[in-house]
């Protein structure tokens, strides 16, 4: 059985214990930066007040991508460095993040939004192309998609003939020509779960379910107050230097629980998705351009779904849970059902979901125009803070590094970057080794089905030998709650990703609450959370 880390929550430590970061927010970025730090010797914890993941996180289009689209807002900076992590992240977890090949059909009723760099350049230099977005311009745009992060693993962009290729069968006749070109999927709550772990393993103290009620300087160092929300005992902690990586909530605890005026604003901006039968048998993506310049993906999802989203839209509240409005959900239908042959309604959907992005304020216009780049800044005003404000899953690592970059103007002696090309847990297998992995799972485990195999590999990549074990028959994992999903496989989620609920199995760590009844999710909590009152193992 595998090793078991300490259960996350803020009472099973000694309080005088003083760490060198503590970090706010169990997202990508919080998690990230606390695998970073604990890979180079500092003694770390890390506080989320609900899940790992369970806002932005695992909330998002599930892409490693540069960003076509920012090519026309001019953040070459930005594209070039989503680009050339691209690949360094599909090296280090094959498992969890692989290629996907994007079709961009074309259209002539295609306009930019008027308020891009790019549409006002053009306009300028060729009136008579105001607002239109040309086939050899989208062109040009995937040319330096294709070159900017000099791209080596993923095949470039080619044209298609959509008479004849198999992409253009669900689309409609009009649509003739397209272009393909690569980015990659990326599961993205498991990244962050993930990271949280390989940072346990380096020593870093993981709290889930655990709030920043109040923090304070004093003598040079901070004074932390921690709730956990599950039993609502107080603890005291003390750090070196605060990291405030709280996502959305990022502004609140500048102006709550530190009590200090915000230097910078966070735009709020609401990204809705909707998930339908699968409406297209090949592999491949949709990249759908609207005529209000925006632009909408169709992805293939869990085998027998469609993904289709996002919207931006803006979002007030933080503590207000996001959802799809029938407004966006009808967006996403109509914007579609310009493309597909066979029309999407409502009764298509079988799940919807709704995150929001903490974007940095730059005063953009619209809510697709606002940057996704990040800002870091460092308040040395008595005990360090680094405060977070914005970025994309795509750059958590390289936005990792500069923070550490920022805490070695601290801490001078700090080791260097690490993490480039370092697997994550699971991940020590070639980009092109998955199926071969599988084969040799179900060679090892013949009770595994295909599906089975592939799901647990997905997951877990050379790991799932960990969750099965010595197992010689499925039901040597224990109880069956559905969809595969076992004892044994739940028992590693709890002692290994900090699962403490159903919902942060069937939605975070997976997806299978897609193939799961409510009742049947209902007996997974209950398991759970028999088995969380249980005392610990000697």
């Amino acid at each position: 059985m595998p090793t078991r880390i300490a259960e996350g929550t803020a009472t099973d430590t000694a309080e005088d214990k003083l760490a060198d970061l503590l970090i706010v927010g169990g997202g990508i970025n919080g998690c990230g930066i606390a695998r970073d730090a604990a890979g180079r010797g500092l003694s770390v914890t890390l506080a989320e007040m609900d899940d790992l993941a369970s806002a932005t996180s695992s909330a998002s289009t599930k892409l490693f991508h540069g960003g076509l689209r920012y090519l026309e807002y001019f953040e070459f900076r930005l594209v070039r460095e989503a680009l050339i992590e691209r690949e360094t992240l599909l090296s280090a977890m094959p498992h969890i993040s692989w290629p996907m090949r994007f079709v961009l059909p074309l259209d002539r009723e295609m306009r930019f939004d008027s308020s891009t760099p790019a549409s006002q350049l053009l306009s300028r230099a060729m009136p008579w192309m105001t607002g239109r977005r040309p086939a050899w311009l989208i062109r040009l745009g995937l040319f330096l998609y294709d070159h900017l992060g000099g791209r080596k693993i993923l095949p470039p962009t080619r044209s298609l003939d959509l008479t004849t290729d198999p992409a253009g069968r669900p689309l409609k006749p009009r649509f003739r020509r397209a272009f393909e070109y690569s980015d990659c999927w990326v599961e993205d709550a498991r990244l962050v779960a993930l990271n949280a772990r390989d940072a346990a393993e380096r020593g870093a103290e993981i709290l889930t379910r655990t709030r920043v009620v109040k923090a304070r300087r004093e003598d040079g160092l901070w004074t932390v107050t921690l709730r956990d929300c599950e039993t609502g005992a107080e603890t005291t902690r003390r750090a070196r230097i605060l990291v405030n990586a709280a996502g959305p909530w990022t502004a609140d605890l500048i102006a709550g629980a530190l009590q200090q005026a915000p230097t910078d604003k966070v735009r709020l901006v609401r990204g809705s998705h909707i998930v339908t039968r699968r409406l297209f048998e090949h592999d491949r993506c949709y990249f759908f351009q609207g005529q209000d310049g925006r632009i909408v993906f169709a992805i293939p999802y869990e085998t027998d779904f469609t993904l289709i989203g996002t919207t931006d839209a803006e979002h007030a509240d933080p503590d207000t849970p996001p959802r799809c409005t029938e407004e966006e959900r009808d967006y996403l239908i109509g914007f579609v059902n310009r493309y597909l042959a066979k029309p999407v309604s409502a009764e298509d959907i079988v799940w919807t979901y709704s995150g929001v992005r903490p974007l940095h304020d730059e005063g953009d216009g619209s809510a697709s125009a606002a940057s996704r780049d990040y800002v870091i800044r460092l308040d040395r005003s008595g005990a360090p803070l680094v405060n977070i404000f914005g970025g994309k899953i795509t750059t958590y690592r390289r936005l990792a590094e500069t923070a550490l970059e920022k805490i070695a103007e601290i801490r001078p002696d700090l080791p260097g970057p690490w993490t480039a090309g370092v697997a994550l847990p699971g991940g020590d297998v070639a980009v092109d080794g998955i199926d071969r992995l599988i084969a040799t799972l179900r060679q090892d485990y013949p009770f595994l089905t295909e599906p089975w195999a592939r799901r647990l590999v997905r997951a877990y990549g050379t790991e799932a030998r960990g969750v099965l074990g010595d197992a010689q028959a499925a039901a040597d994992l224990g109880r069956d709650f559905g969809a595969t999903l076992t004892e044994a496989e739940l028992i590693w989620l709890m002692d290994r990703e900090f699962a403490r609920r159903a919902e942060d199995v069937v939605w975070r760590r997976s997806k299978l609450g897609l193939r799961l009844s409510p009742d049947q999710i209902a007996r997974i909590d209950d398991w759970m959370k028999d088995r969380r009152q249980r005392p610990a193992p000697e």
